[in-house]
């Protein structure tokens, strides 16, 4: 072998030699760092979904879901009994009298029934004010156990009752989640919409109502892009409703929810898909859910965050 060649070949050997000894000196450290990432992303995900799952089961939480009941009457008796225009699942035979007219709404509680309006002694005839108002009222029953609102949808109201003693809350089974994974943080653009833009959304009733958007975020994944048309999520931050091909097939059918930080100056923001959550419809048949816009179902299959909520039997 010629001179040159056979120093060429040995300076390759030398270089790669050394090469290989950085690499395994860095590495070492390289997956410790890696490692602790994942630790400290994995705990923070997991306090997420504990703090989550607390709100479902709280005395108010979507789980005390008791009832959601059609106004369609001027006047409507109120109670547990048999005979009654509206009836509760839980609480008094007889609770009392609601009377609407003019967009308005009024309750007379039956003589001998405790009830409050907002944590205050109802002694007569009280308005109860429905969530449109900036103010709505809750009315409590058996020692504050039990609630009764109204709440508004489509054009469309309702009484919507909960209970602290309701069988779902009591016997909530827990929800699974896929693995936790750095991989589904994915780093999306926003690009804000015009004006006074607003999305068609249908809600689980069937009813459509026209909803403000402050814009679309873009994100890819596998070298495929795809967008998500937003909601306010409040402050800035955006809240996002979305189907994917897990839906159905791990997923809750009707899609999920997930919530965004408010995009930077330059339009960027990181989604967290192991955030990503089931509708309270996933839990009680009492909740009015909004479900994805069409260019929120995704060609695409999202294996994180909440799966699908399996109902434990009650008898």
């Amino acid at each position: 072998m010629p001179h040159w060649r056979h120093c060429l070949t040995i300076g390759l050997v030398a270089l790669l030699v050394a090469c290989g000894e950085t690499a395994d000196n860095e590495d070492p450290y390289a997956r410790a760092e890696a490692a602790r990432l994942d630790a400290a992303f994995a705990a923070e995900t997991r306090s997420w979904q504990e703090q989550r799952q607390a709100r479902l089961v709280a005395p108010d939480g979507w789980t005390s879901l008791i009832g959601l009941h059609r106004i369609e009457l001027k006047s409507h008796f109120i109670g547990s009994g048999a005979r009654s225009g509206i009836r509760l699942a839980m609480g008094p035979e007889k609770l009392g009298l609601l009377q609407s007219g003019d967009g308005a709404y009024w309750f007379t509680p039956e003589r001998g029934v405790a009830v409050t309006l907002d944590g205050q002694p109802v002694r007569g005839r009280v308005r109860l004010r429905s969530d449109a108002d900036t103010t709505p009222g809750t009315l409590g029953f058996d020692d504050g156990k039990g609630a009764l609102s109204v709440i508004e949808r489509g054009g469309s109201a309702f009484v919507r009752a909960r209970h602290e003693d309701a069988p779902s809350r009591l016997r909530f089974g827990g929800i699974e989640y896929w693995p936790t994974a750095r991989d589904w943080q994915v780093e999306a653009t926003f690009a804000p919409a015009a004006a006074g833009a607003t999305l068609p959304i249908a809600n689980i009733l069937g009813m459509v109502e026209d909803t403000p958007t402050p814009g679309q975020v873009a994100f890819e994944r596998e070298g495929t892009r795809y967008t998500l048309d937003a909601l306010d999520g409040g402050d800035g931050t955006l809240f996002l409703i979305f189907a994917d091909r897990t839906s159905g097939h791990g997923s809750y059918s009707a899609g999920r929810y997930l919530d965004a930080p408010a995009p930077g100056a330059d339009g960027r923001l990181r989604l967290d898909f192991n955030r990503a959550y089931n509708p309270p419809c996933a839990f009680t048949a009492y909740a009015t859910c909004p479900l994805p816009p069409a260019n929120n179902r995704l060609d695409l299959a999202v294996p994180a965050g909440e799966k699908a909520y399996r109902k434990p039997a009650i008898a």
